[in-house]
């Protein structure tokens, strides 16, 4: 994995989080905890997306990163 890919869409209150190109998803599933898992036609989780995201507009919102 080369580096992954976040989107914060604060007009749809939704959060993508990509670990692949978002171009291989093949198909979503809907976790039923307003999280939708993005897979690649093998079925490998490539991505999700988490939906109902409440943030304030106003606020911008500093990104951690740790790797290990």
């Amino acid at each position: 994995m080369e580096k992954i890919k976040v989107i914060l869409n604060r007009e749809s209150n939704t959060l993508d989080v990509w670990f692949d190109d978002p171009e291989k998803e093949f198909i979503s599933e809907e976790t039923g905890e307003e999280v939708i898992l993005k897979k690649d036609k093998d079925n490998r989780v490539i991505g999700f997306e988490k939906l109902n995201l409440s943030i304030d507009k106003k606020v911008n919102i500093p990104v951690e990163v740790m790797a290990t």
